[in-house]
């Protein structure tokens, strides 16, 4: 395993790419403070470090510190007793760099406690194959881009992705086929990155990340690309660590109880046939509580693992649409039986990331 101090050797000799000298001096002021366990004022540089290298024009820069960008907010995070915070930070380091280690003489017992729990997240959700990042990377998309000829039913295909509540509205509304045509040519045009070149590449990469999501995220008859999983992938891309569990007793939030055996009628049917075995044809009410604690309280419930699990997608702040407030994303797929498969948990920073992302990011056309 290569140790943390390589790797951010590796880091800091690419000066060739790190072009802006404040990014360079803020990473040595917060590897500084972290060596000397000021870790509030090194958090302090790490998110004045992740502002700057988000500016644009920085995107080499950024690509070579967030992995120990990464690493050192962890550090700092246990050191500062959020333990959770630091172990999605290891979490997050760990999906850059899968054969780092953490060096447990140099940093201390907190973060390295953190490091190994989120080295076996890691590990578990690494079990299952190649990161999607990798996969993704590696994907070359079958056959070529062609032309659209947009029906009643375009909006509700891939593209629903990208359609604010507004565009979909306003496709519904068009009749016939020139209006729909030229929806689809200006809703193109309004995010290509590069109008004066002929290829269009946010397109390009959709209908790539379409292809990718409906080979990989296809549920029943479904198509890849219009499932939770895929629609997220479709906006934001591969995240940059992804992993799954099963879902411990009690830990679904969709059934606070956990899935249980017995149901509440059954300890009402517990309870009727006690009194009926009873000389008085009565039971008291300390006999009846235990019933139901032996039919329905603790102990009676039981998680089905293979039909019930969490599968997590971590995006880092690189990864986010602009505008976005967090320093990290995660995004939640619960399956569990008679719930659904890979059903996104909607909580309000996920539901704003994909709204950051469904908007054009460049206006005008080509011309």
């Amino acid at each position: 395993m290569k140790k943390l101090g390589i790797f951010v050797v590796a880091c800091v000799l690419c000066a060739g790419a790190m072009t802006a000298q404040t990014v360079m001096e803020l990473f040595q002021k917060a590897k500084t403070q972290v060596k000397l366990g000021s870790c509030d004022d090194a958090l302090k540089t790490l998110d004045a470090l992740d502002a700057e290298t988000a500016k644009p024009g920085h995107e080499a820069e950024r690509a070579q510190v967030a992995p120990p960008l990464a690493f050192y907010r962890g550090v700092c995070s246990a050191a500062v007793g959020k333990k959770d915070d630091a172990k999605a930070q290891f979490v997050t380091y760990l999906g850059l760099v899968p054969s780092a280690s953490i060096d447990s003489a140099a940093y201390p017992k907190k973060a390295v406690a953190a490091f190994e729990e989120a080295r076996k997240e890691v590990g578990a959700g690494a079990s299952s194959g190649p990161s999607i990042a990798a996969s993704y990377a590696a994907y070359k998309r079958p056959g070529i881009m062609a032309p659209e000829t947009p029906g009643e039913d375009w909006a509700v295909g891939p593209v629903r992705a990208l359609l604010s509540e507004s565009e979909r509205r306003e496709y519904a509304r068009l009749t016939d086929p020139l209006s729909r045509s030229e929806f689809v040519t200006k809703f193109w045009a309004a995010r290509d990155p590069k109008p004066e070149t002929p290829e269009n590449e946010f397109r390009e990469e959709f209908e790539r990340r379409v292809a990718y999501a409906d080979a990989n995220f296809a549920q029943d008859e479904g198509r890849g690309s219009l499932t939770d999983r895929g629609i997220v992938f479709v906006l934001l891309g591969p995240p940059t660590f992804a992993g799954r569990r099963p879902i411990g007793v009690g830990e679904d939030t969709a059934e606070a109880s956990g899935s249980f055996t017995s149901g509440r009628h059954d300890a009402q049917i517990a309870i009727a046939a006690a009194a009926a075995s009873s000389p008085s044809g009565k039971t008291m009410s300390g006999s009846q509580n235990a019933t139901v604690d032996r039919t329905y309280g603790p102990g009676s419930s039981a998680a089905d693992s293979s039909q019930s699990w969490r599968e997590v997608w971590h995006f880092r702040r690189e990864l986010l649409p602009p505008g976005v407030p967090y320093q990290q994303v995660d995004f939640d797929f619960v399956t569990r039986k008679g719930y659904g498969k890979n059903v996104l948990q909607r909580d309000a920073p996920a539901l704003n990331t994909m709204d950051a992302a469904r908007k054009p990011k460049v206006t005008g056309a080509k011309g």
